[in-house]
């Protein structure tokens, strides 16, 4: 029996909990642009100065909670888990290649064209709809790793918001810590609204 015979009713009700979400987060406001920062947090950033800790955790989590494209992405990736160790894990990959790039492309400037990184960011979702229908295991008769994929992924959709905050002209002063904060405000967002997630899957 193939992957995508044997999706059972649960899978059904958890592509149904995510069109709910994504609705939620359509009717919330959210642009369309993937990596977009909300006007009033664009005018704190761009007038902030200094080591500013906690402020940065709030606009990290935010970011993630609201970025409806991160969240489609990771519902992806968490479909078929169900440890939260698993979970953790992939979450954390993803993670780590955010906040890799947003380091990155903010302190040295390295700035990408914004439509490509969009274009790659819907990419990023659609890879994983066909990855958990088992498209390439029937297709090209082999399994990609969904690890590598959440990793490099992860460098983009971080490499796009990067792009976003150097338009900004952030403050140098306190500029490493805050973004360091900003990280794992990513981190927290992540764990609070894949839980919210899970949770809705779970009903």
């Amino acid at each position: 029996m193939s992957i995508t015979q044997s999706l059972s009713n649960t899978s059904v009700v958890r592509i149904l909990a995510l069109a709910a979400v994504l609705l939620i987060f359509l009717a919330s406001g959210a642009e369309a642009w993937a990596y977009n920062v909300a006007e009033g947090d664009k005018g704190y950033i761009q007038e902030s100065s200094g080591t500013l800790i906690l402020p940065f955790i709030y606009l990290g989590a935010k970011h993630m909670v609201t970025g409806y494209d991160h969240l489609l992405f990771l519902f992806g990736v968490i479909f078929f888990l169900y440890r939260l160790k698993d979970v953790g894990i992939y979450v954390t990959l993803f993670a780590i290649g955010h906040s890799t790039t947003l380091l990155f492309g903010v302190l040295t400037g390295i700035t990408a064209n914004a439509y490509l990184i969009d274009a790659i960011i819907g990419l990023s979702v659609v890879y994983k709809a066909l990855d958990n229908l088992g498209a390439f295991q029937r297709w090209f008769g082999f399994q990609p790793s969904t690890k590598a994929a959440t990793l490099i992924f992860g460098f983009f959709h971080g490499f796009g918001l990067a792009t976003k905050i150097i338009e900004f002209e952030i403050a140098e002063d306190g500029l490493i810590p805050n973004l360091l904060a900003f990280n794992v405000g990513v981190e927290i967002g992540q764990l609070l609204a894949l839980g919210a997630i899970l949770i809705v899957m779970g009903f």
